[in-house]
């Protein structure tokens, strides 16, 4: 089948997810000279393989550690990625509860695709080098000076748009020319040797089954706008008549590559022809790369796009709400977002919060995996399965997830603290993407490198393998519920009545001692005869000191947004 036959309803294109959520910034896992180092590596793991059944070839954190030289821990971190990045939704590790992970273990081939595609380099934003703009945002050395001083949330906001970072397009067609590049050295991984016949004979040969195939379904896969992900196998030429009950006869390696290069070729023919007609003509009002405008007011549901990840950007001094219904697809962006409240009132698969500053963020509930990046001054409330943060400065993370926070990248105070919302909905969307409640790790944050391997710039000398800044605890004395307001929710009805997160005991007795002095206080003024000017002025003095706590707490944001409203 050539480039030219393919159905264009069958486009191959990257899975985002293993770029997007599944780089770890761990020297030991970053191989650069790719099958020279992971053909051993793989057949280490494949004789470590604890299943009794020839054909599955999992293994543990312990073998991964043994194997890789790294310490329990990381070998854990790198099985929670797999599974949270994983393209077979069936694989026995995606639907392992968290005690039994370990022991479920993740599929060989799995590990050394995902080893494999650590040493890929992502595509850096269109920066440029005016650090004197962004003196005031960014002022200490670090990482980010120069070529990453374009990235501040505050120079994103006076651009104006997104010229600075790349647009899906720009990613996908990176993340292809990458898997372009390797896809050779990554089926020879996957292949399985087999000795010539005819001219031939005695010369080993790469062959690849149906089912090798298939886990390059952890890189690509075949679908197009409006249709459904198919395997790659039902769509190979070679494989795609298999009697179901007769096992496919395995083919050539070099076959199997010619066509992933064809079909690679016409992807990229395509997009190029996509961007290029985009710039010579009027803009597609459906295309995903459509930016959101600047919305003045509140509570605003724009359209957004049913392909690749929804977008909620450039929302500025408002606030904003999205529900289950509101959303189109399982993924979704917060990018470019500033002095606003965000409340995304639905269960996802993937969350991303890039590029914001001043604002808060409420995500309902992620199943698979959160990031939050290059943000200033932000409050996330999250109930999720994991969560990054890379490169954040002065944001407050109020969790409710199921494994450690991990922190990557250059970031300056930041500070954890126990999940404190909830709306009618919550417990509902948990359950409909796996996340537990009764298993909240939100104060064992694991930082990792400052410097992120996987970002195309030179990184100062010396820094690569210090160690990031973790986050601290909140102080119980400055933990608050925050208050979705119910009329957000309109028609939607649901269960929940509180906070689904059980509260660590000292944060409860905060709260129950401060729900106490409040009501003292009242029961003091109730009673109190002052004159109305003294009423007056207590009045006033009240009013300031509370102001003075909404700006130091942070929630200051939500008080001026309902406010608006």
């Amino acid at each position: 089948m050539t480039a030219t036959e393919q159905s264009p309803k069958r486009t191959i294109h990257p899975r985002r997810e293993p770029f997007e959520h599944g780089l770890l910034p761990i020297s030991k896992l970053i191989f650069s000279d790719g099958t020279q180092s992971l053909a051993p590596i793989k057949d280490k793991l494949l004789s470590l393989s604890s299943s009794s059944e020839s054909t599955t070839h999992r293994v543990n954190s312990v073998s991964i550690a043994e194997t890789l030289q790294i310490s329990p821990d990381h070998a854990r971190l790198v099985i929670d990625t797999i599974a949270a990045v994983l393209h077979d939704d069936n694989d026995p590790l995606v639907n392992a509860k968290p005690s039994e992970i370990d022991a479920v273990g993740v599929n060989v081939f799995d590990l050394v695709v995902f080893l494999y595609v650590q040493n890929y380099k992502r595509l850096l934003p269109k920066g440029h080098r005016d650090s004197a703009a962004v003196a005031d945002v960014w002022p200490s050395t670090s990482a980010f000076d120069g070529f990453l001083s374009a990235l501040s949330p505050l120079q994103l906001v006076r651009s104006n748009s997104r010229r600075f970072m790349p647009s899906q397009a720009d990613e996908e067609a990176h993340q292809l020319s990458y898997l372009q590049k390797h896809l050779g050295n990554i089926l020879s991984l996957l292949a399985d040797s087999v000795e010539g016949e005819g001219e031939g004979e005695g010369e080993e040969s790469l062959v690849l089954s149906m089912e090798k195939l298939e886990h390059l379904g952890f890189l690509v896969y075949f679908g197009e706008k409006g249709s459904e992900k198919t395997s790659l196998s039902q769509n190979a030429p070679f494989f795609a008549n298999s009697d179901p009950d007769m096992p496919a006869v395995p083919v050539p390696a070099a076959q199997v590559l010619d066509w992933l290069l064809q079909s690679i070729a016409s992807t990229l023919e395509h997009i190029s022809e996509r961007v290029s007609a985009k710039e010579n003509g009027p803009t597609v009002a459906s295309d995903q790369d459509v930016p959101m405008a600047d919305v003045g007011t509140t509570s605003v549901k724009a359209p957004l796009s049913a392909r690749g990840p929804s977008f909620i950007e450039g929302i500025s001094k408002s606030s904003y709400v999205k529900h289950a219904s509101d959303l189109k697809g399982n993924s979704l962006k917060v990018i470019n977002c500033h002095e606003s409240v965000i409340y995304i009132l639905a269960p996802l698969r993937y969350a991303t919060v890039y590029g914001c500053s001043d604002a808060t963020i409420v995500l309902g509930a992620v199943g698979k995996a959160v990031r939050v990046e290059h943000c200033e001054r932000v409050h996330v409330i999250a109930a999720a399965k994991r969560i990054c943060i890379a490169s954040c400065r002065e944001c407050v993370f109020f969790l409710g997830v199921n494994q450690q926070p991990l922190i990557v990248g250059d970031n300056h105070k930041l500070q954890v603290a126990p999940y404190n919302t909830y709306y009618s909905q919550l417990e509902e969307h948990m359950n409909q993407v796996g996340v537990v409640p009764t298993i909240n790790r939100w104060d064992e944050p694991l930082a990792l490198g400052v410097v992120d391997p996987h970002d195309s710039l030179s990184h100062p000398a010396g820094v690569s393998d210090v160690q990031a800044e973790s986050a601290i605890r909140i102080d119980p004395d400055q933990f608050t519920n925050f208050l979705i307001p119910n009329w957000f929710e309109g028609e939607e009805v649901g269960s929940t009545k509180d906070n689904p997160f059980p509260l660590p005991d000292i944060y409860m007795l905060s709260q129950q001692r401060n729900h106490k002095n409040l009501g003292e206080v009242k029961q003091i003024l109730k009673e109190a005869q002052l004159e109305e000017n003294r009423k007056r002025e207590l009045s006033s003095a009240l009013h300031a000191c509370f102001k003075e706590w909404l700006y130091a707490s942070g929630n200051i944001r939500q008080l001026y947004c309902l406010q608006g409203d």
